[in-house]
């Protein structure tokens, strides 16, 4: 099958460049929305909660299971509107690396977006931490990248081992040797001290 050249190759998000190739997507893990899981679930006890006050304050004329039923569901639809915008920060913040550059994109809320691209040049060193009974349990960690204007660090990132190993085969398989450019400056500053 021949691709027609007047044909743009599919874009994966907005901000991809035309040359760009996608070569890994990831986001931070789950545990990160589980503040809007303990708000919606207050959330999910509020009808019920009304019908069980309803049942001790008018003892001769108790709600009915109808009634009950209905007061569940608007309780269900309070706490999927509570937790939506937790999701939605989830879902569509994520880190795309591409054959060029490391994007992290950060959306907060509905109405709150970021994007901050780093070249895969400039990346000196990868390192991951899992720091806790909880981040080990759950299995996930904080991952700090290097570079030459200062660091970047990615907090509750899901599998942060398996993320750095496979950056670290990314930028090898591009020539960079992460590993490498530490070395070279500290070579470069001995030698301006000699």
């Amino acid at each position: 099958m021949s691709k027609d050249k007047n044909s743009a190759p599919k874009k994966l998000f907005k901000e991809q460049f035309d040359d760009e190739e996608v070569l890994l997507v990831f986001r931070k893990h789950p545990v990160v929305m589980r503040k809007g899981l303990i708000v919606s679930s207050l959330a999910l006890l509020v009808g019920p909660l009304y019908t069980l006050i309803l049942t001790y304050v008018k003892p001769n004329n108790p709600p009915t299971i109808t009634f009950f039923g209905l007061s569940f569901l608007v309780s269900l639809a309070l706490a999927i509107i509570v937790f939506l915008p937790y999701w939605i920060g989830w879902h569509f913040s994520v880190y795309i690396v591409t054959n060029q550059r490391l994007i992290q994109i950060n959306q907060r809320g509905l109405f709150h977006r970021s994007m901050v691209g780093l070249g895969l040049s400039q990346i000196q060193m990868i390192n991951y931490e899992i720091a806790g009974l909880q981040e080990t349990l759950l299995g996930y960690g904080t991952i700090m990248i290097q570079t030459y204007v200062g660091s970047l660090t990615i907090h509750e990132v899901h599998k942060p081992a398996v993320i750095q190993k496979e950056l670290l085969e990314i930028l090898r398989e591009l020539g960079i040797d992460a590993s490498e450019a530490p070395m070279l400056a500290q070579k470069d500053e001995a030698e301006e001290e000699a």
